[in-house]
């Protein structure tokens, strides 16, 4: 491989944390048979955030947010570009979150989903960088306020659910504003990541390796001012004091599983779980666990939401 090829592959991943590739919003609610408002709501520092609420007779609501490069709809990884940038790795199928959302309804569950700053049909901000959670907790926190602020959902018992970049964020969510999390009765997360983990396995699988993890360092803070260090990662579950569902595909090409047990470990609570997926390598196969197999993380939900005073 020569030099300038190998710095095209850097410059190309950098580039994903800088003005990122936008997953399109494909479907909404209506392909699954569900009626729906679509909300905007302002993240806790005004970025405008597109999301659904979908109504169920109840007075539960689960909040969902969405993986780094998906939208709340999720992730047309079948069709280019993004079949070229995540093949490699072997997620090369369609993620489609609208099942889920199906599913939780037919569990009772009113449900709020909404993109993330710079990502499906939300606004720009912080030059359209994407800081691992860092500034995407003041979504998650616009999400709860979002709630708190409508007529109909403001009584409703809470949980979370959220996925990546968007469990990175709430972590750090619960560390800029913890007081917002009192009334949250739990959290799902599914598959919360360290940079310097997934990005140094995605230098090896395109043919770099980890040595090469230093220049690609500097080159995503030279796009957005935060270097991987300063950035969220699984560590920063300490801050999460809530019963937690933890599940990720245990041997997930992109990442490595002592990443995951790192952020068990240091979830600040007894009440947890850690749930693998066993028999793959492909990460997106964890995005659509829930889908194929929801009972565990309904039985979750129903324990911590239904079955507490």
């Amino acid at each position: 491989m020569s030099r300038l090829s190998a710095d095209e592959i850097l410059d190309n991943v950098a580039r994903s944390f800088v003005n990122p590739l936008r997953s399109p919003v494909m479907r909404d609610p209506s392909h699954v048979g569900l009626d729906y408002e679509s909300v905007t709501f302002p993240s806790l520092d005004g970025v405008p955030l597109e999301g659904w609420f979908i109504p169920a007779d109840s007075d539960d609501v689960v909040v969902l947010n969405h993986p780094m490069g998906f939208s709340r709809a999720g992730q047309p990884t079948h069709l280019e570009p993004w079949q070229s940038i995540w093949g490699p790795s072997g997620n090369g199928t369609e993620v489609d979150f609208l099942p889920d959302y199906a599913i939780l309804h037919e569990a009772g569950y009113n449900v709020l989903t909404y993109d993330l700053r710079n990502f499906g049909l939300s606004g720009a901000a912080n030059g359209g960088a994407v800081t691992s959670g860092l500034f995407e907790a003041r979504d998650v926190v616009g999400s709860l306020r979002h709630l708190r602020a409508r007529a109909d959902t403001a009584s409703m018992r809470v949980a979370l659910f959220s996925r990546c970049l968007g469990a990175n964020a709430t972590f750090a969510a619960m560390r800029q504003a913890p007081e917002d999390f009192d009334e949250v009765r739990c959290l799902v997360a599914c598959q919360p990541v360290s940079d310097l983990v997934i990005m140094g396995r995605l230098l090896e699988i395109l043919g770099l390796g980890k040595q090469r993890l230093p220049e690609l360092d500097h080159r995503v803070m030279l796009g957005t001012s935060l270097p991987f260090a300063a950035r969220p990662d699984t560590s920063w579950a300490q801050y999460v004091g809530v019963p937690t569902y933890l599940y990720a595909v245990r041997q997930d090409s992109l990442t490595e599983p002592h990443d995951i047990e790192t952020a068990f470990a240091m979830l600040d609570t007894d009440d947890k779980e850690l749930r693998w997926v066993e028999d793959t390598r492909r990460r997106w196969d964890g995005y659509l666990e829930f889908q194929r197999r929801p009972q565990p993380v309904l039985d979750w939900l129903h324990t911590h939401m239904r079955n507490q005073p």
